[in-house]
Parts: structure tokens; sequence; C-alpha cells
């Protein structure tokens, strides 16, 4: 166990060492990626709501679905609050696939 731990945190020391190497320029055949991130959403109250019902499910179905309280939703719904940066992210991926919670086995049909 030991030994795992200290291979790990070497492991980590290295990639901290390379990373700083390489942002000072000293590192040259690093293999790199760019990427843009979509920016966040900002979805609110009718919108919510018309996200849930495109999903076909019920308050209750729906926050379970997405790991919030179903007082949550309804909040959220009712324009009384908004939803955090990770369930935007998630009502954004609802919206633009409807069976997205079907197809990651988020939700089954009985």
């Amino acid at each position: 166990m030991k030994r795992d731990r200290r291979e790990l945190v070497e492991s980590i020391m290295t990639g901290l060492d390379q990373a700083i190497e390489y942002e000072k320029g000293n590192l040259k055949n690093v293999r790199t990626r760019k990427v843009s991130i979509e920016p966040l959403p900002h979805f609110k109250g009718v919108v919510i709501k018309r996200i849930r019902n495109k999903a076909n499910l019920s308050q209750v179905a729906f926050a379970k679905a997405l790991g919030v309280s179903t007082k949550t939703v309804e909040a959220w719904e009712s324009g009384f609050n908004e939803p955090a940066g990770p369930a935007q992210r998630i009502l954004s991926l609802i919206n633009k696939e409807t069976d997205f919670l079907d197809h990651y086995n988020i939700i089954t049909a009985k």
C-alpha cells in the first residue's frame, strides 16, 4: 500500500515538473490539444419546465434524475431560484437530446 501511494505521489510530481517545464518553454516535443468550451447556458423558469415536459417527466422524477430535491425543481420553474453551473450544463444536454436521460440509463422505463 505504501509503495502504491509513493508511486502515485512520484507520478503526480513528475507531471507537475513537466507542466512547469512546458510553461517555461523547455519542453518542445509535447503533444498539445486546444479546445473551446461552449459557454454555460442560463436556463430559467418557464424554459426549465419546457425541458422537463419535453423529457416527459414529473417534477419528482426530474428532480431524482438530476440529483436535486423536488423543492429545488419547483423553485427553478417558479423563477425563485436558478440552477447552478453543473445543473445548467445537464439541462442543456437534456434540451439538445431529449433521450439523454434514457440513453445514459439515468432513467429507465418499466
